[in-house]
């Protein structure tokens, strides 16, 4: 019997794309018609997180969602040095691929940190692609308020970290993920389905590398965030309030920073507002880019 997230891949393919120098096979998901919007999914999951939002989107929209390299099915090499500036690197070579002139830039958790590096090259003149709207969902965009989770901050330690990628099974990341997710939410389908993108290629045993995002937010927090914070960028976020690791604490610093910003707070969501209320982050993604 075929999954969900197995569906997903059939409806894509994988292209070939030169990232930071070296051809690389990236599975990118395309739907709708309209204006171009991409999609920038999270840790340690896929663009699959879109799937129950995508339908709305694309009744307005041509989506572009990737999966970034080491994730879902997009190529996974081992010994890798992942950063941030090669995901962002990943994006804008599908931006040239796609041949798109403008697009808005919808962006969660692990995404936010790629998005925040696109929109500090767009502040910079770098970016070849116009980027007409952000918009942020759950993500540690202020480095310093971030709360990683146990399982994280284990991933992060030099000889933890490989050891635990080794273990990792499906039971071991449902437990990881369990207090991320709102009380009540049934979250079953959803870890299956991220195990099963993890999982898929052994890319479960580059989590260790895969982590080290974290450690890239830190190094580049000024110019993110200064990107993020100024310029002429319409900005929006939608957030999960019951987020333990980037929720109700990031959403008081966004409002306290971006006043100008839409902020639109969801009281019973925590960390993953796709996957828990994808109805209404469609309808306030929507509404965040208007007729842009």
């Amino acid at each position: 019997m075929t999954t969900e997230i197995e569906q997903w891949w059939a409806e894509g393919e994988r292209i070939t794309l030169t990232v930071s120098g070296v051809p690389r096979e990236v599975f990118v998901r395309r739907a709708g018609s309209g204006p171009v919007m991409t999609l920038l999914h999270g840790f340690p999951s896929s663009s699959h997180d879109w799937a129950r939002a995508a339908p709305a989107l694309a009744a307005r929209h041509t989506l572009l969602m990737p999966d970034f390299l080491g994730f879902g099915a997009s190529e996974k090499p081992a010994d890798h040095t992942y950063s941030i500036h090669e995901q962002a690197d990943l994006v804008a070579a599908l931006w040239q691929h796609e041949a798109v002139r403008s697009t808005h830039l919808v962006a969660h958790d692990y995404g936010t940190t790629v998005a925040q590096e696109l929109v500090a090259r767009r502040a910079e003149g770098a970016s070849k692609s116009e980027i007409t709207s952000l918009t942020l969902l759950n993500g540690g965009i202020y480095p310093e308020l971030h709360r990683p989770e146990p399982a994280q901050s284990a991933l992060l330690d030099p000889e933890l970290g490989p050891q635990l990628s080794a273990a990792l099974s499906a039971e071991l990341l449902a437990a990881a993920l369990a207090p991320t997710f709102a009380e009540g939410y049934d979250a079953s389908a959803d870890v299956a389905a991220m195990w099963e993108g993890l999982g898929r290629d052994d890319g479960h045993r580059n989590a260790h590398l895969l982590i080290r995002y974290i450690d890239d937010r830190t190094a580049h927090r000024d110019r993110w965030v200064e990107a993020m914070e100024t310029g002429d960028l319409a900005k929006a976020f939608v957030w999960g309030l019951l987020d333990p690791i980037s929720g109700a604490h990031i959403a008081e610093r966004i409002a306290e920073r971006m006043p100008d910003a839409t902020l639109h707070a969801l009281a019973d969501v925590g960390h993953w507002p796709p996957l828990e209320a994808p109805d209404r982050v469609a309808s306030l993604i929507l509404a965040a880019v208007g007729d842009r």
